[in-house]
């Protein structure tokens, strides 16, 4: 039997979540003896800490860092950020091959005590470079590996297949433990950023001989690769490979939206090109957990950040990136590209905590979730049914981007909607339903008629969950 949740029971939760302590507050600091993340051993396919906690990571990426931004972050219940080690800001190897920066090193260790005061994990990702010399792209160069400058490699292949290369790159990551392993501050450790956008050398043969060295020196922190955006058949064969090769503890998939991307996914609404990215993924490997890790949209080609962010003041793009991975079966929400002139441009902070409010008291590995996608006229419902609980989040498919930003016209009243719930689904003993309005920040209660939840009305999206009594 499903019963509507009172009115009274929504506002004792929420007024239970509005005084507990937020990630910004002293109490959910991350200290020394701090659990880490893992790879859940009940559900494989999410994240907890080594504790048992559940644990989703809730962020976006934010290459250099910043203090005000991390706080605006954590203020809204965000406990996750992706950092390049290879940024002018951080970069310990900056001046010549295999001297390492005392003093950048230091600005890192500032980064983290500034993360673990937050309650921010944080994913490093090592590098960046694409070529040694030439090319279009001066960020993507670092000639001070060649022979010629006291390198190691003759050129961008040597780099990744030549042994004095690859020993000079495992004395690196020796260095970084040294310095910062095991702090359970850092969610794991990402080799590259979109490695197969390199210039040469077998690079997914480099990862597999890496892999196992960030295990052997960071046994209690992930490891991870990253290739560039799922948006032509160009990376398939990548994605394929390393979603199944050992040691790699996360799927991590790329994916904008591109007007200028060979696939047509990429050019529509952003919560299906999200989806589909996930889905892809969880083909290759059902076992493993994956995640949206950088997401947002695009000039044509990646020619620059989208021009119709000047006009999302209302955070539209964010909200799908967000949503649409996690209820797709990700392990979190995905993770934004353009924190500064997109995401702090326009304060659009507060969609992490909305994200965070919609799956609060979830314990993800527990459910053994199945995502399941739900048909209703002029709605795209993408659910979990798991054992205790099931969320469906609501997307009205009359209203995107295109609608709105690129024509103008203002999302239209969703009105008389309803959830049908799965064939042979049945609902915990005694469990509740509820409706949230992320765009509102407002929960309320719901009826259940003749197998559909119904919901209020709404604009552009709504989360609706069904949860056994506690």
């Amino acid at each position: 039997m499903i019963r509507r949740a009172t009115p009274s029971a929504i506002l004792l939760a929420a007024a239970l979540l509005d005084t507990a302590a937020s990630p910004a507050d002293g109490a959910a600091s991350i200290g020394k003896d701090a659990p880490f993340v893992r790879v859940s051993p009940r559900d494989p396919r999410y994240f907890e800490l080594s504790d048992g906690t559940p644990w989703l990571p809730i962020g976006l990426n934010m290459i250099a860092g910043g203090d005000a931004w991390m706080e605006q972050l954590a203020a809204n219940r965000g406990n996750y950020i992706r950092i390049w080690l290879s940024t002018p800001a951080f970069d310990v190897e900056h001046a010549k091959s295999g001297v390492f920066d005392e003093e950048k090193a230091k600005r890192i260790e500032a980064l983290l005590a500034t993360a673990r005061r937050l309650g921010i994990r944080v994913k490093l990702c090592l590098e960046h470079f694409r070529t040694l010399e030439g090319g279009w792209q001066a960020w993507a160069q670092k000639p001070l590996h060649l022979v010629s400058n006291g390198g190691t490699a003759a050129s961008i292949a040597d780099f990744f297949d030549g042994s004095p290369s690859r020993e000079h790159f495992k004395k690196k990551l020796a260095w970084y433990q040294a310095r910062y392993g095991p702090d359970p501050v850092i969610f794991g450790w990402e080799l590259w950023n979109e490695i197969n956008a390199v210039g040469g050398g077998d690079v997914l043969a480099w990862t597999e001989a890496m892999l196992p060295e960030l295990h052997r020196l960071f046994p209690k922190h992930l490891a991870m690769q990253s290739l560039g955006s799922y948006d032509g058949d160009w990376c398939r064969t990548h994605y394929d490979r390393l979603a199944r090769m050992p040691g790699n503890d996360v799927i991590q998939v790329h994916r904008y939206l591109d007007l200028g991307a060979s696939y047509a996914v990429c050019k529509g609404p952003v919560d299906i090109l999200a989806a589909d990215a996930v889905q892809e993924m969880r083909k290759r490997n059902p076992s493993r957990p994956v995640l949206l890790a950088e997401s947002g949209a695009v000039e044509p080609k990646h020619s620059g950040p989208f021009k119709l962010y000047a006009k999302d003041t209302e955070g539209i793009l964010l909200h799908d990136v967000l949503f649409a991975p996690f209820f797709s079966g990700a392990a979190g929400p995905g993770h934004c590209w353009h924190w500064d002139a997109y995401v702090a441009k326009h304060n659009l902070w507060h969609h992490f905590g909305r994200f965070a409010a919609a799956v609060e008291g979830i314990d993800l590995p527990a459910e053994g979730f199945e995502a399941v996608e739900i048909p209703a006229p002029g709605l795209r419902i993408r659910a979990l049914k798991g054992k205790r609980s099931f969320l469906a989040w609501v997307r009205d498919a009359e209203s995107d981007w295109r609608t709105e930003l690129a024509e103008g016209k203002a999302p239209r009243k969703v009105e008389g909607a309803s959830i049908r719930l799965p064939d042979g689904y049945r609902p915990p003993d005694a469990a509740a339903a509820r409706t949230y309005d992320p765009w509102m920040n407002a929960w309320a209660p719901a009826n259940v008629e003749r197998g559909a939840i119904l919901l209020p009305a709404f604009a552009r999206s709504i989360v609706a969950r069904i949860d056994a009594g506690r």
